[in-house]
């Protein structure tokens, strides 16, 4: 399976969508038409080992809702990216058991040699 969370308005997305064959092979999931399920979530989770390397801290409302000056738990971190599909880091790119995060050449250069290797 691969597959890539993203949001449609989002530049960078569409910029590692385009590295990323232009999303050919790839099921594409809109986080703002189609929410991440809390499964979802919790089987990216099993893969990167915490809900915080999915949380995004350059979210609006992180600063807005005073998060910043807040200590959140796991369970913080997962609920807020449920109840608000801004906070997913984004995109994430999920090949088989892997799942990458972020827009960094690094994260993206290795999604599509997993990609290609599958």
């Amino acid at each position: 399976m691969a597959k890539i969370y993203h949001l449609s308005t989002c530049t960078t997305c569409k910029k590692v969508i385009a590295a990323l064959n232009n999303g050919e092979g790839f099921e594409l999931q809109d986080i703002k038409t189609n929410n991440v399920t809390a499964q979802q979530l919790d089987a990216m989770k099993e893969v990167v080992g915490s809900y915080e390397a999915l949380f995004s801290r350059r979210a609006m409302k992180f600063r807005s809702m005073g998060l910043a000056d807040k200590e959140l738990t796991e369970a913080d971190y997962r609920q807020l990216i449920l109840e608000e599909y801004t906070f997913l880091k984004r995109p994430v790119v999920v090949v088989g058991k892997q799942v990458f995060t972020g827009s960094s050449k690094k994260s993206v250069a290795a999604a599509l040699a997993a990609f290609q290797d599958q």
